[in-house]
């Protein structure tokens, strides 16, 4: 999984660079909104698009480049999060867990949008959506569009995704 040539000569960003971004600012959202130190281990060895026990909060790019920013994690970690982000214990997945997750990913989507807006590029981001459940797979676009970032906090893994696509 990679982003292609198409994205990285519009962009004029290596995947490598785009990588450095999204995890400069996942770091920067969790140290600052959640409370919580990461390690990134990029790059992702194997793809992942089936989930157990997860939720996944998304954002959609439209524009210039379309595309999806993602955040997948385990459900314990999801708690873990959204007790962070809210100063108080969560125990279970609703409406908390959806709104953090959701924020989660509208922050990393802004700053993803920052990055490919310069030079006045024309990018809108979508109202963030949120899957959880026992098994589900996440199909889109394409996955040799994308650049998938695994992240360690305290031996829980998650990951962040990017997909993009110029449009023609």
């Amino acid at each position: 999984m990679s982003l292609n040539e198409t994205i990285s000569e519009a962009t004029h960003l290596e995947e490598a660079e785009l990588a450095g971004y999204v995890i400069n600012a996942t770091k920067e959202v969790f140290d600052t909104m959640v409370m919580m130190a990461l390690e990134d281990s990029y790059p992702l060895k194997e793809p992942v698009t089936s989930f157990h026990c997860s939720v996944t909060g998304m954002v959609g790019l439209a524009g210039t480049y379309t595309g999806i920013l993602s955040i997948h994690c385990p459900k314990p970690l999801a708690l873990r999060i959204t007790s962070n982000m809210l100063g108080m214990d969560v125990d279970e997945v609703g409406e908390d867990v959806n709104d953090a997750l959701g924020e989660i990913a509208n922050m990393l989507g802004g700053y993803v949008k920052q990055i490919l807006s310069k030079g006045g590029l024309d990018i809108n981001l979508s109202i963030p959506t949120v899957i959880s459940g026992e098994d589900y797979t996440i199909n889109s676009m394409s996955d040799s569009d994308c650049v998938v970032i695994p992240f360690l906090n305290e031996g829980e893994r998650f990951l962040v995704g990017l997909k993009l696509r110029k449009e023609e």
